[in-house]
This record gives C-alpha cells, sequence and structure tokens, in this order.
C-alpha cells in the first residue's frame, strides 16, 4: 500500500512536473525519509545524474553539502542559504512540505547558481535604490570609517555614452576584480571609483584614496605601507597604518597611477603579488583584503615604450579596463550639468539660481572643454556669483568660450532666416533650421520633447533634423 504523504507528494509533483523541468531554477523535492522524490532536469543535468535513476536515494548520496535532511527533521525554512555543489558556491531555499502539522517532505531551490550571479544581481538591486534614494533626496548614512561619497545615481547624464558606461560599472562592480579608470582629467574618474566601491559586496566597508601625483615621493613609501615606531626621524610614537592597511576588507582607489615613481611601482607590485604589506621599519607582514581600482589620464602605454612604467605592474592593474568619455563626445549633457551646477550652489548658499541666457548656452554648447566637467564646474560657479538679475549673460563666461563676435552670436538667433545671402537656397534654408534647432534646444536647457514641440515637430522628426545637423 502506498504511503499517505508519498501519495500526496506524487500528486503534487505529477500536476508541477512540467513547470518545474522548465524553470531555470534547479528544485528537488525529498520524501518524509529525505530521499529523492523528484529532481528537475537542470538540476539533474548541472549534478551530472539521471533524474530517473536517483530517485529514492538518500538525498545526501546526490547532492553534497545538502541540508535537505535537516529541513525534513526540524521543519524549519531556510532561505538564501550558502551551499558549496562541485566547487561552485550556490545560494539556496529550503522548504518543509507539511501535512495537517506533519512534515511530510521538503522542496529545495538553487536560485543563484554561483555567488558571481548574486553578486552581480545585487549591484544592480543597489544600483536600483541608489537611483530611488536620490529621486527622493535621501542622504546616504554617515559612518565613523572613511567610505564612499557619491553613487552612480549622484553622475549626471543621460546621454547613450554614460548610459552605456553606467551598464558597464553596474556589471563589473559585483565581482572583486581589479579595475583601470582611464579618461582625460576632470572626466569624472573619482566619481566612478565611488560608484563601484558603493555598489560592491564591499560597499560596507572603508574606501580610502590616494592621489599619487600628490604626495612627495620621500613619503610615497610610508603613506601607502605605513610604518614602525622609530622606523625614521620624525616617525610618530606608535607608528601609523598606512593606506593599504585602512583599505583592509574594503577598497583602494589610486588616483594618477601613471604619476607613480619607478621605485614605488616595484614596491606597490610585489604587495599585489603577494597580498600582503610589510609596514617602514617592520619585520613582518599584514595580510591583505582589498579591492583595487586605478585611474589615469596619462597613456600607461607610451610610459611603457619610454621605461616610466612597469609593463608587469600594468597588467596587473588592467584587468578591466574603463573609459571615460570627455565632455565634447557627450555635448547632450552639457546643459543638464551645467543646470545641476548651478541647482547645487543654489541649495548651498540659498540663493535662487541664475538662468542661463540664449547665446551663454550656445557658447557652452560650442565650446571643446579641455577640463571636461571640473571646467565646466568651475564656469558655472564663476558665473553664479557675479551673475545679476537672476541672468548669466555671455559677458560673464570666460574669454575661450566667447571668442565669437557678438555679431556671430546674434547671428544665429535673432536673424536665423537671413543667416547668409550667399548659396543656393537649400543651404540658405538648411542654415536657418539648424539655427532655429539650436536657439530651441537652449530655450528649453537641452530638453528635446519641449524644443520639438515649441518647433512644432514630433520628437522623431526632431532627432533626424538634429541628426542631420550634426547636432547629436
Amino acid at each position: 500500500m502506498t504511503h499517505m504523504p508519498t501519495q500526496k507528494l506524487r500528486q503534487a509533483a505529477h500536476t508541477y512536473r512540467t513547470i518545474l523541468d522548465a524553470l531555470e531554477e534547479w528544485v528537488v523535492v525529498v520524501d518524509h525519509n529525505a530521499r529523492i522524490f523528484y529532481l528537475n532536469r537542470p538540476y539533474a543535468r548541472f549534478l551530472g545524474v539521471n533524474a530517473e535513476e536517483v530517485k529514492g536515494k538518500k538525498v545526501t548520496e546526490v547532492i553534497e553539502n545538502t541540508r535537505m535532511h535537516l529541513t525534513i527533521k526540524n521543519g524549519v525554512t531556510e532561505r538564501l542559504s550558502m551551499q558549496r555543489i562541485r566547487g561552485s558556491n550556490m545560494i539556496a531555499n529550503r522548504f518543509p512540505i507539511t501535512d495537517q502539522g506533519k512534515v511530510i517532505g521538503a522542496v529545495g531551490t538553487v536560485i543563484f547558481h554561483d555567488t558571481y550571479e548574486w553578486k552581480r544581481i545585487n549591484s544592480h538591486i543597489k544600483a536600483l535604490l541608489a537611483e530611488h534614494e536620490f529621486a527622493n533626496q535621501t542622504a546616504p548614512v554617515d559612518t565613523q570609517q572613511p567610505s564612499a561619497q557619491y553613487r552612480l545615481a549622484d553622475i549626471v547624464g543621460d546621454s547613450k555614452a554614460i548610459k552605456t558606461l553606467n551598464q558597464t560599472i553596474t556589471q563589473v562592480a559585483s565581482g572583486d576584480v581589479t579595475v583601470l579608470l582611464r579618461g582625460e582629467s576632470g572626466t569624472g574618474k573619482e566619481l566612478y571609483a565611488h560608484a563601484i566601491h558603493q555598489l560592491s559586496d564591499r560597499g560596507d566597508g572603508p574606501f580610502i584614496k590616494v592621489n599619487c601625483a600628490a604626495i612627495p615621493e620621500n613619503l610615497l613609501e610610508s603613506e601607502l605601507f605605513g610604518y614602525e615606531e622609530g622606523a625614521f626621524t620624525g616617525a610618530k610614537k606608535g607608528g601609523k597604518a598606512g593606506k593599504f592597511q585602512l583599505a583592509n576588507g574594503g577598497t583602494l582607489f589610486l588616483d594618477e597611477i601613471g604619476d607613480l615613481p619607478l621605485s614605488m611601482q616595484a614596491k606597490l607590485l610585489r604587495v599585489l603579488q603577494d597580498r600582503e604589506v610589510e609596514a617602514v621599519g617592520s619585520t613582518s607582514s599584514t595580510p591583505l583584503d582589498i579591492r583595487l581600482i586605478t585611474a589615469t589620464h596619462r597613456p600607461l602605454e607610451s610610459l611603457i615604450k619610454s621605461g616610466d612604467f612597469r609593463e608587469d605592474l600594468y597588467y596587473r592593474i588592467n584587468v578591466v579596463n574603463v573609459s571615460l568619455p570627455p565632455l565634447r563626445k557627450r555635448p547632450e549633457d552639457i546643459s543638464k550639468l551645467a543646470e545641476h551646477f548651478l541647482q547645487t550652489l543654489s541649495r548651498r548658499t540659498g540663493r535662487r539660481a541664475p538662468k542661463l541666457t540664449a547665446q551663454a548656452m550656445t557658447a557652452l554648447l560650442d565650446y571643446d572643454w579641455p577640463g571636461n566637467i571640473r571646467e565646466l564646474e568651475n564656469v558655472m560657479e564663476a558665473a553664479f556669483f557675479t551673475a545679476t538679475d537672476r541672468k548669466i549673460p555671455l559677458s560673464l563666461l570666460p574669454t575661450a568660450l566667447s571668442r565669437k563676435t557678438e555679431n556671430d552670436v546674434n547671428s544665429a538667433f535673432t536673424n536665423p532666416p537671413h543667416i547668409s545671402n550667399t548659396g543656393t537656397l537649400k543651404e540658405q534654408l538648411d542654415l536657418a533650421e539648424k539655427a532655429a534647432l539650436k536657439q530651441s534646444l537652449t530655450e528649453y536647457y537641452g530638453n528635446k520633447t519641449q524644443a520639438a514641440k515649441s518647433l512644432g515637430v514630433s520628437k522623431s522628426t526632431f532627432y533626424e533634423k538634429l541628426n542631420k545637423h550634426g547636432l547629436i
């Protein structure tokens, strides 16, 4: 006679068998004796067994490090439990199956097939939460230890280049891989280093940053690796922990690593290879558990050829290479960034933010920004404090931004239909159309939806025109 609990399990399994086999999650069902009653096909393939042949076997004989037999014994649900199977760390759930208060079996699911998958999804969730907090102006919690100040949501821009970059950062952050951030000065490399730390599993740990170009060479070793009491003349009593020791359990960000002296490059390479650091004057080493992020605006490959940067160190730090676009490659973000800086200053000072005039905005859009976002921020800060009548005219911007004569600027906005009296009718109309597009973008601070509406065209048509005139 069929055991009643087993019969009920068979009825349930028959109903859901097709569904369970189609799931990406791995599923095992055991009976009240902790023997396998059902194993879905994806789980069986991973384990390298035949699902039908293992029926009736004790689950402990088929799945290593399982706790399903304990779930049967104590009737307690286990969620998000770590389990190592065939050399990989899995994330599993285990649920008792009860009938009239008695445990008649249990079901187990593996929802993340390795810890990397869990970390990647965890980073994605953190990014979504950060966006939500930013939208609701929720400030990050203050901590005693040095921590990252910026989140991905704090980075301004909705251009295609920035969206792609943010997706890459979210994906990279989930692992513990070493990252090299590359880009011109002022492109936001430090902000992205903060964001990677915040999104990683080390987000609650320390975030220590070092500007390799800002510390004198004779002090760099003691700053990075620390020193023992009496290690040299002037050493503090009790010694001092270095940046590597302070970053243990968290992230170390080495900015401007291309400026690191050759003598220090050899010592840094040794620390990274051995995963331990020895303070100056010490006879013992401290094990390291850090994630390394580096950044540079210098061409490391050229420095290797000139003998100014070690090739072996280059390959050690260049595991994942992330390039940040210069501001001139993302012009559609300029107006949004300018407004962001003005509003930030407004909140800080309590003063109403002035508005950029059409001519001033055109000058911002036409400029190449060699100093990138940092230069734009400085320009907006100067304009904010010198503006009167709540406006920022062209005259308040640096000379480099307003080299065009007033006639050149005015011709683009005050007389768009008569920009030129030479050329064919089509050429003159094209010039007028381009001027009208630029004027609408300026008046609505880069808001393409509003700009298109003001010109009486659809958004898709507006984008086609922008593309035609090279304004995207």
